[in-house]
């Protein structure tokens, strides 16, 4: 099973709009988890942990082929509560191959993700899809997403179901 986490916390979320349509793309064995929809608690190093959403999110992340990471950019870093679940997963992620779909109000922090694959690939050993969609306010229409960034999210979601095939999780 491949696993999308819209990260957004916007109702208006550009982020969520193509993590939606990476969902489309998948077709079948894919599961969207959308964190605006979940009560998650603020990793606070202690009680937090024990919350039975985090336990859901874990057990949701230990069991995925590849984990596509989909959410806004704030700041030149990925929002927030895209830290704040990977805080509070941790070890879950351990070996997960793992991509990203950005969306910014501009092209200047283009290389933000990479702030978040670097410690992912350092903390959890990932693996991290040389291959992320970055999109910024001129891709996007009347809440459409352009041909552009659809091709390149079809263009990610092969690249996550090609290297699951032989990714091999300990």
């Amino acid at each position: 099973m491949h696993l999308i986490i819209s990260c957004s916390l916007n109702p208006n979320s550009k982020s969520r709009i193509m993590a939606d349509y990476a969902n489309e793309v998948y077709c079948k064995n894919v599961k969207l988890i959308d964190l605006q929809k979940l009560q998650m608690p603020l990793c606070d190093g202690k009680s937090c942990y024990d919350d039975p959403i985090v336990n859901i999110l874990k057990r949701e992340i230990q069991k995925a082929s590849s984990v596509l990471l989909a959410g806004p950019i704030y700041n030149y870093d990925l929002n927030a509560a895209s830290k704040n679940l990977i805080e509070l997963t941790g070890s879950a992620w351990n070996d997960r191959l793992v991509g990203f779909i950005c969306a910014a109000g501009g092209k200047t922090s283009y290389m933000s993700p990479m702030i978040l694959a670097n410690s992912l690939m350092l903390d959890f050993r990932c693996i991290i899809i040389p291959r992320f969609v970055y999109a910024d306010k001129s891709c996007f229409t009347n809440g459409n997403i352009s041909d552009d960034v659809k091709k390149r999210i079809k263009e990610l979601v092969d690249a996550s179901i090609d290297l699951s095939k032989s990714f091999i999780k300990k």
